[in-house]
């Protein structure tokens, strides 16, 4: 089953309502967003959503609210979990919900060898044939990383395997390296890291990107630049995000619900990641990071000041 997915593929954020229970209407209207982006494909529930906060049941309704608001864009379903058996099962859920791709991490906590993850990554692509898989490297704590070799290796063993998310770092490096070493044995590799890397990651090989699905309009037009040979244009639009990048590096998926919530997409910004919220200083460096990259949004929204 061939996957065509390039671009930018955000990732699709959890919303909680104020008792931190999942915000259905929040998680549709942020779907309904992302297309509306012009996304090429979505992602989840990811390290991005939160996913280790969520129940299996939790994890479940989340990709059926997904796949029913994508309006036939692609949905990869994210199924890292905590040993083999339960990422079968929730893939396999999602399979039959209408995803079209399946993602995953080694399992975190065990902290497999590398002949552990090769094996781990197998017996996953075997047990969702045809299926397409995306192999997610991450670094530690969470990720258990893999060398472009094992990831070439991994790639000539399982032809299911049609997608890498590369995210150790230095991630650039490591897109040129793992290219080199897996050929044509899968379709590509996607940058992950908030897209603090794109126009690099673009120039080195990638196919796309996979980042937080708050700004997306702006990142699908970074890329759209670059895919012209509008390197310049590109530079200049990546440039005006690099504030907010940078909050976004500090505080992660507390700036993406601030963002989210001021864009008239989530109705809050709670989280179930722990974490202060931010601070008055830190709010009045995000009013001055998305002042300047307001103009550049193709779905309207207000700044407060």
């Amino acid at each position: 089953m061939a996957l065509q997915i390039d671009g930018i593929v955000p990732i699709v954020i959890t919303p909680f309502d104020g008792d931190l229970r999942l915000d259905e209407a929040s998680l549709q209207r942020h779907v309904e967003f992302c297309v509306a982006c012009g996304a090429r494909g979505l992602v989840g529930p990811a390290n991005a959503s939160e996913f280790s906060t969520l129940s299996d049941d939790e994890r479940r309704r989340w990709l059926q609210i997904v796949v029913a608001a994508s309006a036939g864009v692609p949905v990869v379903a994210s199924v890292t979990s905590g040993h083999l058996q339960p990422a079968v099962d929730l893939a396999r859920f999602a399979i039959d919900t209408g995803v079209s791709a399946i993602m995953s991490m080694p399992p975190p906590l065990l902290k497999p060898s590398v002949e552990g993850c090769v094996a781990f990554f197998s017996d996953l692509a075997e047990a969702i044939r045809p299926v397409p898989l995306i192999v997610q490297n991450y670094a530690p704590p969470l990720g258990t990383p893999l060398s472009s070799a094992a990831l070439a290796s991994l790639c000539q063993q399982v032809d299911n395997i049609a997608f890498i998310k590369e995210e150790l770092p230095p991630e650039t490096r490591m897109i040129t390296s793992t290219l080199a070493a897996v050929g044509d044995t899968c379709q590509g590799i996607f940058g992950g890291q908030g897209g603090i890397y794109l126009v690099d990651e673009f120039r080195r090989g990638a196919i796309g990107n996979m980042p937080g699905g708050h700004v997306t309009d702006v990142l699908v037009d970074v890329w759209a630049h670059l895919v012209a040979g509008q390197e310049s244009e590109a530079r200049h639009l990546h440039r005006r995000m690099q504030p907010l990048m940078t909050l976004e590096r500090l505080y992660g998926v507390t700036v993406y619900k601030h963002v989210l919530q001021r864009r008239g997409v989530f109705a809050t910004t709670a989280r179930r990641a722990p974490g202060g919220d931010l601070d008055l200083f830190d709010l009045h460096e995000l009013d001055a990071a998305l002042s300047l990259i307001q103009s550049a949004c193709r779905i309207p929204w207000e700044v407060s000041s």
